[in-house]
């Protein structure tokens, strides 16, 4: 099966698994209205459809409610999974490394590819004078290099030996310059060797010594040669010929006792290390016996049995084979040397021969020899490479004749190993048909069957194997194969599985030697090829970023341009070509103008604007890897950023910051970031100013407008990009924004202050009247969404003109909270609508600015915003930002201001005091005072701020102003600020943080990409257990008996100091997560009442945690923790100590009702929709896509009274309901047009705030519960014209909670009067659960929530003294 199907039958896409579809587009036909407004049960997304219990939609639009409470359960089981991918583990902590470029990973590079430049062959044969310690057996073996010597005269013959072993070196490496010297006298070795070393320069040097016809060596090693008369043999010491040869150099000894030589030579070695530190030495020896042997003298062997095997292999190992197997009786030797081909053809009996001999010993040597050694040995030297195989040949055939070869570095043995049978088989396959091929020309040659089998094998490894197991024996033979055409496509598919399997496999592939083939493989033209090639490429730079390099010097990255721009492939391989090409520009300038050459820039464009919505093309993984792939191409390189904004690069990619996946969001914000021309300060801040290009100037100003629009995503991995975008943009305009952040900061006198810059919006309609409804400084808001924010706060008065009196100018700006994004959606302003009123001296300029203030100012509030985000990660980047236009941290003095109350809502002592209580939004202060960001910014010394002020300052807001004193501080600059370049080193570039979202994503192709994971089963059979245990829970709980609830099971102190505000109740374990109002979570196990886990939410916790829920209840489960603030937290493995991990984090609520305190967020989570309703104290209800982190939809309040409480239906996709500070309830469905269902207003005895609502349990979708603060308690059905059909006054004027059963028919109500009364859906009261004192005699505090147990009757209780109770039925339920 070709790895090309193998992909398109897994399709994998980002996520692995498949994404849980969503309600995304609810059509008319699909989920069919009914007459009363209400919507059907079932989307056709949210439910499994090869259930088969799911009816057809149309039937069931029509059906009865009657018929519905009758369906199926799944119903009540959500399928949708969310918050699962990626991304989500532990994006906070991880710091994720792109490819690697240098290090372990690069150990497979052959570190200095080397060559034997010269070779120095020395015979010693004296033929026909034996030398003294030889007796020789007859027959004895007589052939020096397949010469008889005496077959002619000595003279001659020697010649031709020598002739010979020439020819047979220069087989192996024809390159090299050889010299030869005959029965020599040290004079003429020392020559030889000079010369040699002085020819070859620093390239390897071989030293071949034949020494058949002298005696052995000494002990010491030394070598003989002979006088000039022939008369006396001399001995040569090897310090002598190591002092000639220098380094590097490669030895050949064949002599008996040569093992003497090797001892010798390595103490040599051991000595000038000992004496010279390490030694450079690169010494190689080989030799053919041990010390204690002589050469075989058997005739059926050659006299020069080690040369032979190590010059003149096949013949070698044919011969020996032959004498060894069933032919040598019929078999005619004469006819190996007659066999057909050339050894360099694989297509002829020889070359094939040949070709299998070098894979079998290749393996043989890989699965063998430590790989570096291996890299060594066989990779690094194409002539020491030839010898180390044949060496394993001499080892083989010369151990058979009791003799051992010895080599240094010492090698393993490899005699025995199971390999060459292999070879023996394929030896005997040829060595058959060889008599008909040597007789008849013509015939036809039967390739072996060898690298085919070989190929199966590692197939059946593939399917088999492991990381854990040993590695596959087949690799380098797979290496072999890739040179031939028949097995080429193959091998690779093969070879792409198993690169597939993780980096591991990728290096072990790399260390055997591939590189170098595949790289010659990208100058082929075949279409088959191509897509298992990208793959292969893919897999190599995702472990190893350093191959750049290599791509650009051979041409290779127009391979991939064309790949890219292919319209035959997959998307998703598409996406690995977009890859590829994203690495070789990475940090490469050469990298990066070839690909601009190639016009990789116009390519990847043209492929994003064909990307229409509904287009099939449009894979999110390659719309991700394009916008990388030019952000890469463009970072720090100004023409390639040029060519960009001319061929309107931002109107093509901005679309994509709409993109319902976070990663391909993130990576746009990416590709306009890295737009963004950081420049020199010198060039952006001084005179070259006027000069600026007005173009870019309005490409720059576009680009930062598309960015603050994404700058309150529901996604970190976004909002950390926007806010490495805007520290760029920060970096570029550093002077034109500190002045706006000066504005915001600088104590000026009450006569400058009216002058405070102020941005009116005309026209505004967003049910406040314009005249009043001022935006602070800069803070207009690009369309969709208009921002309602105002300016001060309840004590200030605004004037009509828009200006603000106060006492203190700092407190004049207000800040959205989150972004520059509001809660309306049905408003639009556009920047035309804009007074820049601004006539502050700080911000008047001689010089021409690149931008308007309008757009600087939008920016310091956005980077201000990042620099409170819920997530670490981005406040942290946030903080940074706002380091770059000057606004430094500095250490807080105390956690809570001293006699300032931090709780909103409680009357504040005094003006300066009451910054501490300000609302979310109100003004930047908040950054310090509310959310204890320690915040300062640098001060001019020139104009001290008044002393009573800074003290109110300090004790509100913990805050220091640090006057920021220059390096002189007479510098005579009126205002240090505008002149000093920032902190240390913003001047620098390295201040810049740095972009993740490439390096992440990166990550993704390092993992196996044809496999799905293992895991899956546990996961589904866990879900499945789950499922099952849910449902028998269900139907106990729909028939289950009057339960009056007044067993407490479990009671728990939790140690709150300020009570328990939240509880909730884990679906699957005895398990109760409770909070309080410094948002301290502990989670406790009620039936071991042992404490699992306590942490804090986050690091400046005074908001209080508005609501728990579960996310994913039946997988495993996320807690997800509202603030009061509207800041959404989600977190995993919370149950295990000091193990928790925040999966993502986000604020829900954006914008704010002007003169409101606080947000007071209420916020629910509905898993059948994969929804997150959020409202408050603001105009409108946020619904938050938790799969595309998104905000999907802003639905606008009709009153101007605000939500006090909020319940999704758990049945319904798309369902909720709302009740009001006026006492009003209102049903709401995402999925109609005109989202309200219905509106009714039960609590008109007086009009008090709802503080309770949830769905009655069962089917129907409309019938509501709702309790309100004066104590009474309403039954609703939304669908009917009347509007309540049941009443209960369960407290009188002091109802705290309510709590609806998901399934049993029961409801519970807590008073502040310590007791909590339980009804069923008929309003009959079951039973009261009063609070006793404790034995202590004390008041125990009132009810501060109530919650169900989802699929049991177990209510949890929590109270403002900090107890947590639990009550069952009289009976405890079975777990």
């Amino acid at each position: 099966m070709a790895l090309g199907d193998l992909m398109a039958a897994s399709r994998f896409s980002q996520s692995g698994a498949e994404v849980s579809s969503h309600l995304e587009e609810f059509s008319a036909n699909g989920n069919h209205v009914e007459e009363d407004g209400d919507m059907n049960v079932y989307s056709s997304n949210n439910i499994n459809n090869n259930n088969s219990n799911a009816r057809d939609l149309s039937e069931m639009a029509s059906s009865s409610y009657a018929a519905m409470t009758t369906t199926t359960s799944m119903a009540y089981l959500p399928q949708t999974v969310v918050l699962c991918e990626l991304r989500h583990d532990g994006f906070e902590d991880c710091m994720p490394s792109g490819p690697s470029d240098s290090g372990l990973v690069s150990k497979w590079r052959p570190r200095d590819r080397m060559k034997t430049g010269c070779v120095a062959l020395v015979l010693c044969l004296n033929i026909n004078v034996d030398p003294p310690d030889v007796i020789k057996i007859s027959p004895c073996a007589r052939m020096e290099c397949w010469i008889d010597p005496f077959s002619m005269a000595p003279q001659k013959a020697i010649e031709a030996i020598g002739r010979n072993l020439n020819q047979q070196y220069e087989r192996w490496q024809p390159k090299a310059r050889y010299k030869c010297t005959l029965d020599p006298t040290v004079d003429e070795v020392k020559k030889l060797c000079t010369t040699c070393r002085k020819y070859a320069k620093s390239e390897r040097v071989l030293f071949h010594y034949n020494g058949h016809g002298v005696p052995k060596p000494t002990p010491n090693g030394e070598i003989w040669l002979f006088n000039k008369s022939y008369t006396q043999y001399i001995p040569l010491t090897l310090n002598d010929l190591d002092s000639w040869m220098k380094t590097p150099s490669i030895y050949v000894f064949d002599c008996s006792a040569a093992g003497l030589i090797i001892s010798a030579f390595v103490e040599l070695l051991d000595q000038s290390t000992s004496t010279s530190g390490p030694s450079a030495k690169d010494c190689i020896l080989l030799a053919a016996c041990e010390a204690h042997e002589t050469l075989p003298q058997s005739a059926e062997f050659p006299a020069d049995v080690f040369t032979s095997c190590l010059t003149t292999p096949i013949k070698m190992a044919l011969r020996w084979f032959c004498t060894r197997s069933l032919l040598h009786e019929s078999f005619d030797y004469s006819m190996i040397d007659r066999i057909p081909g050339r050894q360099t053809d694989r297509k002829t009996l020889l070359g094939e021969l040949n070709w299998i001999f070098t894979a079998v010993t290749d393996t043989i040597a890989w699965n063998v020899l430590p790989h570096d050694l291996f890299r060594r040995l066989f990779r690094q030297d194409l002539l020491v490479a030839s010898l180390f195989r044949n060496f394993l040949l001499a080892e083989r055939i010369m151990r058979s004749a009791n003799c051992s070869p010895m080599s240094y570095p010492v090698l393993p043995p490899t005699h025995q190993h199971h390999m060459w049978d292999a070879w023996d088989m394929a030896a005997e396959i040829c060595i058959s048909q060889l008599p008909t091929l040597v007789d008849d020309p013509n015939a036809e040659f039967q390739p072996s069957p060898f690298f085919t089998e070989q190929l199966t094998a590692f197939e059946v490894w593939l399917d088999h194997g492991s990381e854990r197991k040993k590695p596959p024996e087949q690799l380098p033979i797979v290496l072999q194969v890739l040179l031939s055409q028949l097995h080429r496509f193959r091998a690779l598919v093969l070879l792409g599985r198993f690169l597939d399997m993780g980096p591991w496999a990728v290096d072990l592939a790399l260390s055997v030697g591939i590189f170098p083939y595949v790289l010659k493989l990208l100058q082929t033209t075949t279409p088959e090829l191509q897509q298992i090639l990208v793959f292969i490429w893919t897999k190599i730079l995702a472990l190893d970023k350093s191959c750049q390099v290599d791509l650009v010097k051979d041409g290779g990255h127009t391979y991939f341009i064309r790949f890219l721009d292919s319209i035959d492939a997959y998307p998703e391989q598409r996406a690995m070509a977009a890859f590829v090409l994203a690495v070789i520009v990475d940090g490469h300038r050469r990298g990066q103008e070839t690909c601009i050459e190639a016009g990789l820039i116009h390519v990847c464009l043209k492929h994003l604007q064909c990307s229409s919505p509904n287009d099939a093309q449009t894979e999110p993984l390659f719309l991700q890897w394009i916008c990388l792939c030019l952000g890469k191409l463009w970072e720090d390189f100004s023409e390639a950023q040029l060519i960009g904004l001319q061929a309107d690069a931002p109107a093509i990619i901005s679309p994509l910051l709409l993109e319902p996946q976070p990663e391909v969001r993130a990576a746009a914000v990416f590709a306009l970031g890295t737009a963004l021309d950081v420049g020199s300060d010198t060039s952006r801040d001084g005179q070259g100013e006027e000069d600026d290009d007005d173009e870019k100037v309005k490409a720059e100003a576009g680009i930062v407008k598309n960015l603050l629009n994404v700058v309150s995503d529901g996604s970190p991995l976004v909002r950390a990009e926007v806010a490495v975008a805007l520290s760029r943009f920060a970096f570029g305009h550093n002077k034109h924004l500190k002045s706006v952040a000066a504005a915001y900061w600088k104590p000026q006198s009450s006569s400058v202050l009216t002058s405070l810059p102020s941005f009116a919006v005309k026209g505004s309609s967003s049910g406040y009247t314009t005249p009043t409804h001022y935006m602070p400084h800069g803070s207009i808001v690009p369309s969709p969404i208009a921002p309602l924010l105002r300016v001060g706060h309840d004590s200030q008065p605004v004037s009509r003109d828009g200006r603000v009196s106060s006492s203190s100018p700092l407190a004049t700006p207000g800040i959205m909270h989150g972004s520059p994004l509001s809660d309306d959606s049905s408003q639009h302003s556009d920047y035309g609508a804009l007074n820049d009123c601004v006539t502050n001296g700080v911000l008047s300029y001689s010089r021409r600015k690149p931008l308007d203030n309008a757009l600087y100012s939008q920016c310091v509030l956005a980077m201000f915003n990042l620099a409170k985000d819920p997530s670490p990660r981005v406040e942290s980047l946030g903080r940074r930002v706002l380091a770059i236009i000057g606004i430094e941290q500095v250490v807080a003095k105390s956690f809570k201001p001293a006699g300032v109350s931090i709780r909103p809502g409680e009357p504040s002592t005094s003006a300066s005091a009451s910054l501490a209580g300000l609302a979310r939004s109100s003004s930047w202060f908040e950054l310090t005072g509310g959310a204890h960001l320690p915040l300062a910014f640098r001060t001019p010394p020139v104009s001290p701020p008044r002393p009573s002020y800074m003290t109110g300052m300090r004790r509100v807001c913990s805050l220091e102003f640090r006057p920021h004193l220059m390096s002189s501080p007479d510098s005579g600059l009126a205002d240090p600020l505008l002149a000093s370049p920032g902190p240390s080193g913003v001047s620098d570039r390295s201040f810049l943080p740095q972009s993740m979202i490439y390096n992440w994503s990166c990550g993704h192709f390092s993992k196996p990409l044809l496999t799905a994971m293992d895991d899956t089963e546990d996961i589904i059979a866990r879900r499945e257990e789950r499922e099952k245990l849910a449902l028998d829970h269900i139907v106990k709980c729909q028939h289950s008996s009057l339960s009056k609830m007044q067993n407490q099971i479990a009671s728990w102190d939790t140690k709150f100091e300020t009570g328990t505000k939240t509880a909730l109740l884990q679906p699957f374990s005895p398990v109760v997560i409770a909070s309080d109002e410094n948002e301290r979570i502990r989670v406790w196990n009620y039936e071991e009442a042992t404490l699992l886990n306590s942490f804090n939410n986050h690091d400046y916790p005074d908001k209080g945690v508005s609501k728990l829920c579960l996310v994913n209840e039946f997988e495993e489960n996320l807690l997800l923790v509202a603030s009061n603030d509207g800041n959404i937290r989600i977190w995993k493995d919370y149950s295990s100590k000091g193990k928790q991990k925040l999966v993502t984090a986000f604020a829900s609520i954006q914008g704010h009702r002007p003169g409101v305190r606080s947000v007071n967020a209420v916020v629910d989570w509905q898993q059948q929709s994969g929804y997150l309703f959020s409202s408050g104290e603001i105009s409108s209800i946020m619904a938050w896509d938790l799969d595309k982190e998104q905000l999907v939809s802003t639905i606008p309040l009709a009153s101007d009274s605000s939500i006090s409480a909020l319940a999704v239906s758990q049945v319904h996709g798309g369902q909720f309901a709302a009740g009001f500070v006026d006492g009003y309830v209102r049903l709401y469905d995402i999925r109609t047009p005109e989202m309200v269902v219905s509106a009714t207003r039960p609590h008109t005895q007086r009009v008090e705030r709802v503080v309770g609502i949830g769905f009655q349990p069962g089917l129907e979708p409309a019938k509501i519960v709702s309790a309100s603060q004066a104590g009474n308690i309403q039954f609703l059905d939304m669908r009917c014209a009347k509007d309540k059909y049941l009443t209960i006054d369960a407290h009188r004027g002091s109802l705290t909670a309510l709590a609806v059963h998901r399934h049993a028919p029961i409801i519970a109500s807590g008073s502040a009067k310590q007791l909590i009364k339980v009804f069923n859906l008929e309003g009959d009261p079951l039973g009261t659960i009063r609070y006793y004192p404790t034995f202590m005699a004390q008041k125990i505090g009132s009810v501060s929530c109530l919650t169900f147990h989802p699929y049991q009757v177990l209510l949890a209780a929590g109270a403002a003294d900090a107890c947590v109770s639990i009550y069952a039925d009289e009976i405890l339920p079975p777990r």
